[in-house]
């Protein structure tokens, strides 16, 4: 059998075509996956997508009328995916529940330290053989307080490397970690947290209870000269109100790896092109915000578990077994010749 796989990176390509040697062949696309390209699945039974897939009613119909039977996302999040669609058409979809949460933690950390020391705007400098000290001044972190927004895996990883710092840790979420808790974590009221934290990491999924888990008000409560630093989903985050509070000259710094409207634009070269998104653009020139192109799991380690899972995910299916990273379980019909 051969699978398709849209939006894969150029250095993804070879770790996918290693790992489903002595498998199944796969046709790797560096295409993502929507409305405009789901036609190009059309015959293909799996089909595998990145995390910036577009896989609403539309293109679930499509796929479906093609043939497909199987998606096997390559990332945990699964928000750009209609579950309900996918059911009801009968299509298997499957995830990547965990990968190396320390990936993603110390990314968190780089764009924190960056903003809060000024690197970016140095780096620039320093090119330009411009060695002035000038507007760089940034803050010691030992002593001041972190706000762990999230305590799963990734923001278990976070605050050991916050407890290194000597920071007082602070935290929030629906369900304690009592790893965090022996690191000397005080849980608390999102409210609370937000209006005393200096720095503030998100690392909760984008759900509906979510979106825009830090608005014009939670903000608002925040110190002016706070850090954020979201490396989880953009729809945590409501931008516009964002960049109002950043109109008005405050916080130290901002470190985005995700934006809220980053499909169609994340993972792609836009340089000549440009960009029409207003709100990323005004975004882009505050000197103290930096922007990433969501590459916060981007290390071999972490690229190498996800690839590994989503073998093992066909694998399953093809096999008949459901693995506990299904989230819409129709499973193929046993095979002869499928891969235990």
């Amino acid at each position: 059998m051969e699978i398709l796989a849209f939006g894969v990176q150029a250095d993804e390509k070879p770790l996918i075509e290693r790992a489903f040697a002595g498998h199944h062949e796969v046709r790797c696309l560096d295409v993502f996956l929507s409305a405009d390209t789901a036609p190009i699945a059309a015959g293909y039974e799996v089909v595998s997508t990145s995390v910036n897939a577009s896989l609403d009613h539309r293109v679930l119909q499509t796929l479906a009328a093609g043939g497909t039977q199987m998606v096997a996302q390559r990332s945990t999040g699964f928000n750009n995916i209609d579950l309900e669609v996918a059911e009801r058409l009968g299509l298997t979809v499957a995830r990547v529940s965990a990968y190396s949460p320390y990936s993603v933690a110390e990314f968190a950390w780089t764009l924190a330290m960056a903003v809060n020391r000024r690197i970016v705007r140095a780096s620039i400098r320093t090119r330009d053989f411009d060695f002035r000290l000038d507007g760089l001044m940034g803050r010691d972190l030992h002593g001041r307080t972190a706000g762990i927004v999230g305590t799963g895996k990734i923001g278990e990883a976070f605050t050991r490397i916050a407890h290194g710092f000597g920071m007082r840790l602070l935290g929030w979420d629906l369900a304690e970690n009592p790893a965090c808790r022996q690191l000397g974590m005080t849980y608390m009221d999102k409210e609370r947290l937000f209006a005393e934290a200096d720095l503030i990491s998100l690392h909760v999924p984008l759900l509906p209870d979510t979106h825009h888990l830090v608005d014009a008000r939670t903000l608002r409560s925040m110190k002016d000269d706070a850090i954020l630093v979201n490396s989880s989903r953009g729809g945590l985050v409501d931008t516009e109100a964002l960049v109002g509070e950043l109109r008005a000259g405050r916080f130290t710094g901002v470190g985005l790896d995700v934006y809220e409207a980053e499909a169609g634009l994340f993972f792609l070269d836009k340089s000549l092109a440009g960009v029409a998104d207003d709100t990323l653009a005004r975004l882009m020139t505050f000197p103290n915000v930096l922007v990433t192109s969501h590459q916060a799991y981007y290390t071999a380690e972490a690229v190498g578990q996800i690839i590994d899972t989503t073998v093992r995910n066909v694998l399953d299916y093809l096999a008949g077994r459901r693995g506990e990273n299904v989230l819409v379980p129709r499973l193929a019909p046993t095979r002869p010749t499928a891969e235990a």
